[in-house]
């Protein structure tokens, strides 16, 4: 019998350039400094973390800025049992879609602090920074969330995220 094949390496190389429009700027340089920030639609309301230049749903520019928060709520999340990550992370391991407190999307982020079967959606969680010395303009600065000690959040207020 064979050992389980847990990770394949390839010799594939993708070298890009990615340019970022004003609002990602923005964006990047307030995760620089350890702050979410979204941005609202004039028209729906909706905010969007990250930001984009309009509303995709209304086609209207955004202006306003709105600080976010580091709770949020797990709508979804899958259990990985092959390490696709750039850092050593144990085997299996929950990637996590958030919709962050006074977002209307949602953020994919790394689960810590409950094991892969304990995790469900709804569960309200808490973003863990890196230390300020790694943070670099970008959205690994979270290294991961983990839960509090909050109820998991009705169904009915995320299920439009799904």
């Amino acid at each position: 019998m064979t050992e389980p094949i847990t990770g394949i390496v390839t010799p594939i190389r993708l070298d890009y350039r990615y340019t970022p429009g004003a609002s990602t700027s923005q964006f990047l340089r307030s995760i620089k400094e350890g702050k979410l920030v979204g941005r609202r639609c004039p028209r729906c309301s909706k905010v969007y973390l990250p930001p984009r230049g309009g509303c995709p749903m209304c086609g209207v520019e955004f202006a306003e800025e709105v600080a976010i928060k580091n709770t949020g709520t797990m709508v979804t999340f899958a259990v990985v049992n092959v390490n696709f990550a750039n850092r050593a992370v144990d085997l299996p391991y929950v990637t996590a879609e958030v919709a962050f407190d006074g977002t209307d999307t949602t953020t994919m982020v790394l689960l810590k602090g409950v094991a892969p079967e304990e995790a469900r959606m709804g569960m309200r969680v808490k973003a863990h920074w890196l230390p300020e010395s790694e943070w670099d303009y970008s959205l690994v600065n979270i290294d991961y969330v983990e839960p509090i000690d909050e109820p998991d959040a009705d169904f009915e207020s995320f299920k439009e995220l799904l």
